[in-house]
């Protein structure tokens, strides 16, 4: 019996020891292994450009107001009444159609006076003249004195100049009739009626019967920053400088024409000089007191190197961008480049053709980073309409 528990306590301690060996060899291989291999982190998809040469044209862009070509408003230069009223509201009229017809009865009389008078002074003059020709003769036979002769030749010369009062009198009632038809100076569209028939209306009123407009073609007023000066006079000394009309978002564009004119002086309250564009507004997509946007066409740069105005990142030392490596990584390339111009940027030096740079994702790039790229595209490519270099409150757009 003592054999037997001798024999049992020895396994016992045999098994304590075994299992000892075995932890101490579990933790030494724990302690001592090696550590896993780093798990590369997932590439980041991207989309890509390639760098290219290509044509870039350079705008400025300002909010102008259009404004009509001509406006006239119509007013009265005679007193009476207004008999008819010959337009309708909004209608076209030609210049010289009629507009408004005033009662010309009265102007009709004054004309008939004044002719009338005309006509006894010439007979007054014509008699006097006959009696000027007696006188001659009997003056040599001193059947007529000298003074009587002196006398008729002095009221000749006086019914002469009254025979010309009479014709200037004349001139000055057939205006006045003239002046009770009312006619369209211009080709242009009438507005509101503001008189009606039967009122009386006075050459002293100002308030005017109807305003026409003339809106083919149409003008455009907008502003500029001053710093653009230069570069526009620069452009309209070259020719012709193209002035696009776009809608309010700059989406649609709804005329071209061409700058007319600078204005003569910039507004020093605001630091902006005012810009005249003419546009032939055929369609008449443009109307007088809409505001818009004009769009400027000053060059057109030829075959420069280009890349997508979104691959333009600004840091602490200057523009830079993401350029793919052939090992599908990103390394950060300093550039120095100009404004955004047609939704592209003008790169002037630290990138060559053929470069494949990086258009979306930048905040989550830094160099190194593996990326999943999309392909390709042209710097060019997909564009929309061109953004222009100014904004449109005229201030310079600011590098993406």
């Amino acid at each position: 019996m003592t054999l037997r528990l001798q024999d049992l306590d020895l396994r016992l301690k045999v098994g304590a020891a075994v299992a000892l060996c075995v932890v101490l060899a579990a933790w030494y291989w724990l302690a001592h292994r090696p550590p896993p291999a780093p798990k590369a982190p997932p590439a980041i998809a991207v989309n890509v450009a390639s760098v290219a040469r290509a044509d870039v044209p350079v705008y400025l862009e300002g909010l102008g107001t259009v404004q009509a070509f001509y406006t006239v408003t119509v007013t009265a230069r005679v007193d009476g009444r207004i008999d008819r009223v010959a337009f309708r509201e909004g209608q076209d009229v030609k210049k010289g159609a009629l507009l408004v017809q005033i009662d010309p009865r009265p102007y009709q009389a004054a004309l008939g006076v004044a002719i009338a008078a005309r006509d006894k002074d010439r007979a007054q003059l014509e008699n006097a003249r006959r009696d000027l020709e007696r006188y001659e003769l009997l003056a040599p036979e001193d059947l007529a004195s000298k003074q009587t002769v002196d006398t008729q030749r002095a009221l000749i010369a006086q019914l002469t100049a009254q025979v010309k009062g009479d014709a200037a009198a004349i001139d000055n009632a057939r205006t006045q009739l003239d002046y009770t038809t009312i006619t369209s100076p211009i080709d242009g569209r009438t507005g509101i009626r503001l008189v009606d028939p039967g009122n009386n209306v006075r050459a002293t009123d100002t308030a005017g019967m109807v305003v026409v407009t003339q809106i083919e073609p149409i003008s455009i007023i907008f502003s500029l920053p001053e710093e653009v000066f230069g570069e526009l006079s620069a452009a309209l000394a070259r020719g012709p400088v193209t002035a696009v009309a776009l809608s309010r978002d700059g989406e649609e564009q709804l005329d071209q024409g061409t700058v007319a004119l600078i204005d003569n002086q910039i507004d020093q309250t605001t630091g902006t000089l005012r810009v005249k564009a003419t546009l032939p507004n055929q369609q008449r997509r443009l109307w007088p007191g809409e505001f818009v946007n004009v769009r400027v066409l000053t060059e057109m740069r030829r075959q420069v190197l280009t890349i997508p105005a979104s691959a333009v990142e600004r840091g602490p030392d200057g523009l830079f961008t993401y350029v793919v490596q052939p090992d599908s990584t990103v390394s950060v390339a300093p550039i120095s480049a100009g404004e955004p111009s047609g939704g592209v940027v003008v790169v002037e030096k630290g990138l060559a053709p053929g470069d494949t740079v990086v258009t979306s994702n930048q905040y989550r790039l830094q160099p190194g980073a593996r990326i999943q790229a999309n392909a390709p595209a042209n710097a060019s490519a997909g564009a929309r309409a061109p953004k222009a270099r100014n904004g449109p409150s005229g201030a310079p757009e600011p590098a993406p």
